[in-house]
């Protein structure tokens, strides 16, 4: 689990893809919920075919997650759920490495369930090095610092303290705490309030950092491909993810490829894989 951090400044890690890597999935903002069974069906099928050689999930797998010990509930619904997602990214991470990077509404996912799934966690933002490149990875959150309520909440549910506090209340209870704040952003929403996006400032300033030309992140739910220096010698860019909505018309089900040699590319899952 992650700390306090600073904002302008994280701490970036990185990683350099073995030589035998030629294409490399990247998702995020999936939202899988019990709820939601169109979505889950494709993400479930979308694991068992991609030809991908890695993955890297960018946060908001899950719409909510309350603990790690969710999974061994007894007659809980969410947790028959978490257990089938579990032995899906498990059956999966035997054919391929998974990345996870922690999203604003799965930032509870703890080193026990990566374990068990066969995911290795990431710290955010995160630098791959792959096909001569720089890849900066991160889910996006930190860098809409324009939504200061976000940003202070996001501040104090990242606290271990906080985490600690939390994780020692009865399923029950986080789980009640959990559904309130889905029912108050779903209020939001409804309420058509706007949202922050991305500080340009800031994710250059992120990209100088990581020494790094392309941003990929999801959380705004705005897909698109966005140059952040026009005019200079050295094109910086940022790429946007979509999120995953089975019963959305047209569905959004899609998958960003980084393929050794090319561009990348978005994969719609219903034009195949």
């Amino acid at each position: 689990m992650t700390g306090r951090c600073d904002i302008a400044r994280p701490q970036t890690t990185a990683s350099q893809a073995p030589v035998h890597w030629r294409n490399i999935d990247i998702i995020s903002d999936l939202h899988l919920q019990a709820s939601a069974p169109a979505t889950f069906a494709a993400w479930r099928d979308y694991m068992a075919r991609t030809p991908a050689d890695a993955m890297f999930i960018l946060g908001d797998l899950f719409e909510v997650w309350v603990g790690d010990d969710i999974v061994g509930a007894a007659d809980d619904p969410e947790a028959d759920f978490a257990r089938q997602c579990q032995a899906i990214l498990q059956a999966t991470a035997q054919r391929l490495p998974i990345y996870f990077m922690h999203g604003n509404r799965d930032f509870l996912l703890g080193a026990s369930f990566a374990q068990a799934a066969g995911m290795t966690l990431l710290s955010d933002p995160h630098v791959l090095a792959f096909d001569q490149q720089r890849w900066l990875l991160s889910h996006g959150d930190a860098l809409c610092v324009g939504d200061v309520d976000y940003q202070q909440f996001r501040q104090q549910v990242r606290n271990s303290a906080w985490q600690n506090s939390f994780l020692a209340k009865p399923l029950a209870a986080r789980q009640a705490i959990a559904h309130g704040l889905r029912a108050q952003s779903e209020a939001r929403k409804s309420g058509g309030a706007s949202y922050a996006d991305v500080d340009m400032a800031l994710a250059q300033q992120w990209l100088g950092n990581a020494k790094a030309d392309t941003l990929i992140h999801g959380h705004t739910h705005r897909p698109g491909e966005h140059r952040l220096n026009p005019g200079e010698a050295t094109p910086r860019q940022r790429i946007v993810l979509s999120d995953w909505d089975a019963e959305a018309r047209p569905p959004r089900l899609e998958v960003l490829r980084l393929r050794a040699g090319f561009a990348p590319q978005r994969v719609a899952l219903d034009s195949g894989l």
